[in-house]
């Protein structure tokens, strides 16, 4: 397959040397990390995620297709200063043009003429079968969620029995040097907080990198509750069971987990770093660098944020690439201080994570 970007820079483009803008918002932060939802199709049904029997996808002539996708990465990349691009979903590998999009982003150049950094979160369902055509697309990086590894948990957890193709995904991304590979595990109280050491010992001796996440505002709105949660401070107290900590010397910059050197108190020689993502106890959002595309092609400027952006009008109208930066940067302008969690006028977003994107 290929994406046909014969019609760039848009017909009403202006010629000449183009204009570049920042991502700016009032208050200094610069987005230079761009999360793109590629779909809201998920094939597991997380109970923190979405009900059982799954969401009412977005309609084909809904979703962006792959040149608008491509033009917005080339804008973002090209004339807003994007640097870093994370693909996300639902379940970034149901896009059957995943490869082609890695490989037209990772041809492109940022403001500091690099190929931006590629990165996927993904739930692994499959993985392992096209690791090696990723990596030669140009992908660096990946997430993949695990939140157990026992096969009843994670079965109930997922409402799916694929464990085993979770684990030949990790290790097919670990054999094809997609370094660092990150594990994502939201910890939920009365479901898997008894994995917290178990998937520590994991993730160390198979050289991934372990992030815990707490539970956030994002899935049917019964599945959490902010007094019962697991909290940073509780996950890094149980790893305190097993482990020395130590803060890392790694520079945290707007990354969102605080990292733990981590070695095992019987094994010393089993050592690495372990992430703690404490959105919800101790937020960073005064270093968030991010913006959002959702499928059917909406910016968001916070994960949390109840408004958004409509670019897919702009691109289906005929807009220059220039109408488009305004619109975006605008969209950027107006984002909060803060997600707002603990506030009590606090609404949870319309759309569910899935539909969101991670």
């Amino acid at each position: 397959m290929n994406i046909d970007t014969a019609s760039y820079p848009s017909p009403r483009e202006a010629t000449g040397e183009p204009s570049r803008l920042l991502l700016q918002d009032t208050f200094g932060r610069v987005a230079r990390d761009l999360r793109v939802s590629l779909t809201d199709k998920c094939n597991l049904r997380c109970t923190y995620c979405m009900p059982a029997e799954g969401l009412n996808w977005l309609a084909q002539e809904k979703t962006l297709s792959d040149e608008e996708v491509c033009r917005l990465l080339r804008i973002a990349v090209e004339r807003l200063g994007i640097r870093h691009l994370r693909f996300t979903g639902g379940e970034p590998l149901l896009r059957r043009s995943l490869p082609e999009i890695i490989a037209f982003a990772s041809s492109l150049r940022t403001d500091e003429g690099r190929a931006p950094r590629t990165a996927l979160t993904t739930n692994g369902l499959g993985l392992d079968k096209r690791a090696a055509e990723l990596v030669d697309a140009g992908l660096d990086r990946v997430n993949i969620s695990l939140d157990s590894l026992d096969r009843h948990r994670y079965h109930v957890l997922s409402r799916r029995d694929r464990l085993d193709d979770v684990l030949a995904s990790i290790d097919a991304a670990l054999q094809a040097g997609l370094s660092p590979v990150k594990i994502n595990t939201v910890v939920m109280p009365g479901s898997n907080e008894q994995d917290i050491l178990p998937l520590a010992h994991f993730a160390l001796r198979t050289g991934a990198q372990l992030r815990f996440i707490e539970q956030m505002p994002l899935g049917p709105p019964e599945q959490w509750d902010r007094n019962i949660m697991i909290t940073a401070r509780d996950i890094v107290e149980t790893l305190a069971k097993d482990f020395e900590l130590s803060p890392s010397s790694t520079p945290r910059g707007s990354a969102p987990a605080e990292l733990w050197t981590a070695v095992e108190r019987d094994h010393p020689h089993h050592s690495g770093e372990i992430g703690v993502i404490a959105a919800v106890t101790h937020p960073f959002c005064g270093d968030c660098d991010r913006s959002r595309l959702t499928a059917d092609g909406f910016m968001r400027n916070c994960l949390f944020s109840r408004s958004e952006t409509d670019l897919r009008s702009l691109l289906r109208s005929g807009a220059s690439d220039e109408e488009i930066m305004a619109a975006w940067a605008q969209g950027m302008a107006e984002k909060k201080a803060g997600h707002g969690i603990d506030d009590r006028s606090f609404i949870q977003p319309q759309r569910l994570m899935s539909e969101i994107g991670g």
